[in-house]
């Protein structure tokens, strides 16, 4: 009898789709690599959620890093964790990453979302990420800052993963810096061929800003409507990617409904998609179908466009300057939720340089 492929292993064998896994965690990496997954991402938060599903792999490895550098703080042996994982779940993938000399089978690791201001911080980081093993993707935010620290990571040799991106002016941004990035970097006599640059839209934070922004504002539309912003931004996104001959690839991310998954295959673009979220579509019965280039409902895009300002912001190509980029709704809560959960993951590895004290 013929196996059935999973949905998800359907997609990745039959259509130019690929799909990551959104985690580090190893059982679940194991699982979307089986399913087809070629590639995975992480930062501080999700370290952090890692680390409370799986501490048991990690508690002894952390009590090291903190033998073994004893005069460094918890912040510095966060971080040294944080890229440890990073490199051990990245050998799962090194296969891939070998096997399309390395296009694909990347582990990202993120810079400090508390560095969002400072380009030149951002790209030192993100150049001594890149030293860590061979198959590295560093995640830079598209932030004014973040513009001029993908493009100048670029030029270092570093296939970034551009995050904390929701709309359509910042995947073009991302796509140009890259571009001036690769050609400064071509015209120094350095090569080119084995770089991978990704822009992620975060296309569930985009809906989650339309509607935050249409309830504060009594707006009352069609049900089902908002579930539409971030697939439309990412349509249109990358229409223009192609029509525009960027090097760089468009990577779905923030999962809210099956649209983010079953609305955007079929083109050559990648997915990062939560372990929930996979097992969901696996067991979902949808169809795997090209529907990338299938336009969203013109209505749907009228009364959006019509009702939400926030929308038109994110779908029109010119809807944000780059100085704008910092000051937009779904940026300062990704940005707030990001720097909160990387305190959150500091304070963990605290605990286990402060000895328990009776009080």
């Amino acid at each position: 009898m013929k196996e059935t492929k999973s949905p998800l292993a359907l997609m990745a064998s039959s259509t130019p789709t690929d799909f990551w896994n959104d985690s580090c965690s190893f059982s679940e990496l194991e699982y979307a690599i089986g399913h087809g997954a070629v590639g995975a991402t992480t930062n501080p938060v999700i370290v952090g959620n890692v680390l409370k599903k799986e501490m048991h792999l990690w508690k002894d490895t952390i009590r090291t890093l903190i033998q073994e550098n004893p005069e460094a703080s918890y912040e510095d042996i966060a971080w040294l964790l944080n890229e440890r994982m990073a490199v051990e779940a990245g050998k799962l993938l090194l296969p891939v990453f070998h096997k399309t000399r390395g296009k694909k089978g990347r582990i990202s690791i993120q810079t400090n979302a508390k560095y969002y201001r400072s380009w030149e911080k951002m790209c030192e980081q993100a150049i001594h990420f890149n030293s860590l093993c061979e198959n590295i993707q560093v995640k830079i935010p598209a932030t004014k800052a973040g513009i001029r620290a993908i493009e100048e990571a670029t030029v270092a040799g570093v296939s970034v993963n551009a995050t904390v991106s929701f709309t359509v002016s910042q995947a073009l941004a991302v796509a140009q810096a890259v571009e001036r990035g690769l050609e400064r970097r071509i015209a120094n006599g350095e090569d080119v061929s084995t770089m991978s640059p990704v822009c992620t839209i975060m296309v569930g934070r985009l809906d989650d800003w339309v509607k935050i922004s249409g309830e504060k504002a009594g707006i009352v539309t069609t049900p089902g409507y908002t579930d539409w912003a971030g697939v439309a931004a990412f349509k249109r996104a990358y229409m223009l990617f192609t029509e525009r001959g960027y090097r760089t690839r468009l990577l779905s991310a923030a999962y809210r409904n099956h649209l983010h998954w079953s609305q955007l295959i079929g083109g050559e673009v990648s997915m990062t998609i939560p372990f929930e979220w996979q097992v969901k579509f696996n067991a979902s019965g949808i169809p795997v179908e090209d529907t990338l280039d299938n336009p969203v409902d013109p209505v749907i895009i009228e009364e959006l466009r019509s009702k939400y300002p926030e929308f038109v912001k994110g779908y029109d190509p010119d809807g944000l300057s780059v100085d704008e980029f910092d000051g937009y709704g779904a940026v300062v809560r990704t940005l707030r939720s990001f720097i909160h959960g990387y305190e959150q993951m500091l304070a963990m590895v605290r605990e286990f340089m402060l000895p328990d004290v009776d009080a």
